[in-house]
């Protein structure tokens, strides 16, 4: 049977984050031929919407507000139940970020669904659609079919491809009027700790620096390496942990889950909990001194050797490629 399913659109400082055509991806499967509403929220948002049509969404849903122009639970929550009771979809489809992992599960007990989260993958579609996600630090996987109410998941950025940008496509855009109110949490201001660039939670290249790397000086050659990759910068707790870097760049249990086309970590050991991070990256290189370090357990390729040594021949060898080019 084909579904209604509602797509929430993340917006980041004015540009559609890609996880959120990944979701329309993912609502496609679902619906088997129903239809995808996407959804906006923000204070200025409705030029966006042409972006959601044109990878899949047949119509949108615009929410604007001021309360919505950053991020709160409960704001969010207030604007996405409206258009849920308005709009009555089959199933719901948000990215496995920071925004919502924080957010769907206030959602789901608000409308005493279940709850499908980290959904790596889809098989089938429709009623006969197995969610496939990760379980145990991603040592199993598990596959889940939702029997009855809404179908309610998350998707994990980088893991299911986003249809083609088709920008013939058209659809209808609404921009229904939105109370919200008795916020619990007031955004005065927002200073970011990162550095502009690519968001590593959906980088497609990520290079990481454990304790190996020594000191905050020592990340320096790894933000190069992952510039000219046009990628991101992550690190292990242990670097953290150490001041090396700010905790925003940690990969592992307690941090970010990525899933980047390539890998490279230098100077990380590969604890199990900093494993459970990266490990479904698909491709992993690893650059440590010790040979028995635990992360060559998962790389698909390792370098033993002085990371000092083998990132510089590593940045060197691809501007020299890049040049060539």
């Amino acid at each position: 049977m084909s579904k209604k399913v509602l797509v929430l659109g993340e917006v980041r400082e004015g540009v559609i984050r890609n996880v959120s055509y990944e979701s329309i991806a993912a609502a496609k499967q679902i619906a088997d031929g129903g239809e995808i509403v996407g959804l906006l929220l923000g204070d200025s948002v409705s030029s966006l919407a042409p972006n959601l049509i044109a990878y899949g969404a047949d119509r949108v849903v615009t929410v604007e507000h001021p309360h919505l122009k950053s991020y709160t639970s409960d704001g969010y929550s207030q604007a996405i139940l409206a258009v849920y009771e308005k709009e009555k979809p089959e199933a719901i489809v948000i990215g496995h970020t920071s925004l919502g992992k924080d957010l769907s599960p206030k959602i789901s007990s608000r409308l005493k669904s279940g709850l499908v989260s980290d959904v790596t993958e889809i098989e089938g579609s429709g009623d006969s659609a197995l969610f496939i996600r990760p379980i145990y630090s991603g040592k199993a996987f598990e596959k889940v079919k939702v029997k009855e109410g809404i179908v309610f998941i998350t998707i994990r950025p980088n893991n299911i491809a986003p249809l083609e940008k088709d920008a013939s496509r058209s659809g209808s855009v609404e921009s229904p009027a939105v109370e919200i109110t008795n916020l619990r949490t007031i955004i005065k201001e927002v200073i970011r700790k990162t550095t502009e660039g690519v968001d590593l939670s959906e980088a497609k290249v990520v290079v990481a620096g454990g304790r190996g790397v020594k000191s905050e000086e020592g990340f320096e050659p790894l933000k190069e390496l992952a510039n000219l990759l046009g990628g991101a910068v992550g690190a292990s707790r242990g670097a953290c942990d150490a001041d090396y870097c700010d905790y925003s760049l940690q990969i592992g249990q307690t941090g970010k889950v990525v899933t980047p086309d390539l890998y490279i970590a230098a100077g990380i050991s590969g604890a199990i909990q900093h494993l459970a991070g990266m490990s479904n990256s698909k491709v992993i290189v690893a650059i440590n001194k010790d040979p028995e370090a635990n992360i060559f357990k998962v790389a698909d390729y390792g370098i033993v050797g002085d990371l000092f040594e083998v990132i510089p021949l590593m940045i060197e060898e691809i501007k020299a490629l890049k040049v060539g080019s």
